[in-house]
């Protein structure tokens, strides 16, 4: 018999659903306060000069990105560097939902941001640690670990 068959499922897809709300609204506070890094390249940069300031890293994919090897490349090596210095990771499915999060509109006629690497940084005047968000998503990330899944995914559901 496994946890879920004791717990029940259903009280995973609650929690589930929970921590993907939290994240959410992580990622939109994050934003508002100009605390997010986003893409592969700009994320990488960041680590490597500052990584103390990164509070979380987001590695997004949807089915179609599966596939890319160079981008499971670079997941690989920022999922590493993350793991060295201690910083809570996240798999997220569900590009479009993080693309109307982070108000990225493909039809704006601008160049899109890379969406698949998002770093939230930690303000040194206001830190982020006494929001509610980041400490849930990071007590999920820890609680995964925990149960050796050094990686836990989420889907974010469109809305």
């Amino acid at each position: 018999m496994t946890l879920e068959e004791v717990v029940g499922s259903g009280s995973s897809e609650k929690k589930m659903d929970t921590v993907s709300q939290a994240l959410e609204e992580l990622l939109v506070s994050a934003q508002q306060q100009d605390r997010l890094t986003v893409g592969v390249y700009e994320s990488a940069k960041l680590l490597n000069v500052d990584p103390d300031s990164v509070v979380l890293c987001i590695l997004a994919t949807d089915e179609e990105d599966e596939g890319d090897i160079a981008l499971q490349i670079h997941f690989t090596l920022l999922q590493a560097f993350c793991c060295d210095s201690d910083i809570n990771i996240l798999r997220v499915s569900g590009m479009r939902r993080l693309a109307q999060l982070l108000h990225e509109d493909p039809e704006d006629g601008g160049e899109p941001r890379d969406l698949h690497c998002i770093l939230v940084t930690n303000p040194p005047v206001q830190p982020l640690q006494h929001c509610l968000a980041l400490q849930h998503v990071g007590s999920f990330c820890q609680e995964s670990r925990c149960q050796n899944q050094w990686v836990p995914c989420l889907e974010l559901q469109a809305r």
